[in-house]
């Protein structure tokens, strides 16, 4: 037999390779290594693990949605490799439903399929995977995506049975039908999924905390570098990779790609270049979060003064951002819809840029629905999103059930306003131009009111000073 470098499940035979002439990287085997490779291995101890701590919760989900789709065959893929160049792939993230409804997070397997099978007044539920390849098979040794010689070793059925409480099955015995509902296919159940994100529960709101404990952390780590910051010329790619560090030591990835906008980039709402210098005297925003091992990700930004002191235009604005913030945390409570975070925090921006003089209308004027708007000029991004699994959770949610629905214990959800002064903005006096402030917050609604996950984070512009001069290094 020819073993060619594709994957296969036949036995290794003692027949000698040719070159192939797919790719110049793939080398031909010799007669020795196919006569020897699936020999001499010790045995693989059967390990099988006790159930991890979410596949209760896991469970329960899934239950919701059996019963929302009774007799209904539903299929929640979680995704394949995506290519990045060539023949290297991105780092593989499931896709949020699957994790969701499975509890399997950063070590789950791409290709895999979770399958609600109707049955009786419910479902029988099955996760599809590819099982480690036995060591007799060339896909063990010559296919560089899934082979364990080259990613290391994957897990067996009964395992992941045991560890996620869920019936497995190979990959190879999943088949399609024709009357599937598929998430991201189906529009029901790819609504049905994300609407079951808007209220998290115990374990969620565990790592939530535990996202916005590392991300915290990492804010620390950029204030301590900021000496090797300033002093390099792409200082922004220096906080990227400061935060991106501690993302990975202690947790799984960061949740999204890292904002460090310093000067007139902080007016780019979502600068992810990353390639400036960070100067002294400006302002550098800083739009971050860590995902934790489960993927729940934590998404916060502090807008920090790059010499340690604000100065009286920057305090200005900083604080006036700071002022909205608090003025839509205030307003959070069960029972408020939440547009009112938004509509709260604009009051107090539309109010602010009048009284400096930057509007043509009065606040009144500029407030209004269908004439005004004068204001988002200087914030034309919304104030607040739900967060949880995806850093934009639950985005296929009904309107009526996201932006006009109602707060409800068990929600978290970012405030985050800001104002962004472009740098060649005729509209404002010159000593506005070039200034961008943002501070996000990430805020659990609970029976009593809004907690803020992460007020241990410096937020008032005092707090911010002293914070920088606690943890920066001396010169």
């Amino acid at each position: 037999m020819n073993t060619s470098g594709d994957s296969d499940t036949t036995t290794v035979t003692a027949e000698p390779q040719e070159e192939s002439t797919v790719t110049n990287r793939r080398q031909r085997y010799g007669q020795g290594f196919l006569d020897t490779i699936s020999t001499g291995w010790i045995d693989r101890p059967a390990s099988v693990p006790t159930p991890r701590e979410q596949a209760s919760y896991a469970a329960a989900r899934r239950a919701a949605v059996s019963a929302a789709f009774p007799g209904r065959r539903l299929v929640i893929p979680a995704g394949s490799l995506k290519q990045r160049s060539n023949d290297t792939d991105y780092p593989f993230r499931a896709h949020s439903a699957f994790s969701h409804l499975t509890g399997w997070g950063a070590d789950s397997e791409p290709d895999s399929v979770l399958v609600f099978d109707p049955t009786g007044d419910g479902h029988d539920v099955t996760l599809y995977f590819r099982e480690r390849a036995d060591r007799t098979t060339p896909e063990f040794y010559s296919d560089a995506s899934i082979g364990e010689f080259w990613i290391g070793p994957r897990p067996a059925l009964d395992a992941v049975a045991t560890d996620l409480g869920i019936a497995t099955d190979h990959v190879d015995a999943f088949e399609p039908g024709e009357d599937d509902l598929v998430v991201d296919a189906d529009e029901d159940l790819t609504r049905f999924v994300s609407e079951l994100r808007l209220i998290k529960d115990e374990y969620e709101i565990a790592q939530m905390r535990l996202a916005v404990e590392v991300t915290a952390a990492g804010f620390d780590d950029i204030i301590a570098n900021l000496p090797r910051i300033i002093e390099h010329p792409r200082g922004e790619r220096i906080v990227e990779g400061v935060f991106h560090q501690r993302a990975r030591s202690d947790g799984n990835a960061v949740g999204y790609d890292t904002i460090a906008a310093s000067g007139p980039h902080a007016c780019y709402l979502h600068w992810t270049r990353n390639d400036g210098a960070v100067k002294p005297g400006d302002l550098i925003l800083v739009d971050a979060g860590a995902e934790v091992d489960s993927l729940y990700t934590a998404d916060i930004t502090r807008t920090l003064p790059v010499s340690g002191r604000f100065t009286d235009i920057q305090r200005r604005i900083y604080e006036t951002v700071r002022e909205a913030a608090d003025a839509a945390f205030a307003a959070a409570r069960p029972g408020v819809s939440f547009r009112t975070l938004h509509e709260t925090a604009m009051e107090v921006l539309a109010t602010r840029t009048a009284e400096w003089g930057l509007l043509p209308v009065t606040a009144e004027e500029a407030l209004d629905a269908d004439q005004g708007g004068h204001h988002r000029r200087y914030m034309v991004h919304g104030t607040s999103h739900h967060l949880g699994i995806d850093v934009h959770d639950c985005a296929q949610a009904r309107r009526e059930m996201y932006y006009d629905g109602i707060l409800e214990p068990g929600m978290v959800f970012t405030i985050e306003p800001g104002l962004y002064f472009q740098i060649d903005d005729l509209t404002v006096p010159e000593e506005y131009r070039g200034i961008g402030v943002r501070i996000e917050d990430d805020i659990l609604m609970t029976a009593d009111g809004p907690v803020n996950l992460s007020a241990g984070i410096p937020r008032t512009a005092d707090e911010v000073e002293a914070w920088i001069a606690r943890e920066k290094p001396a010169r």
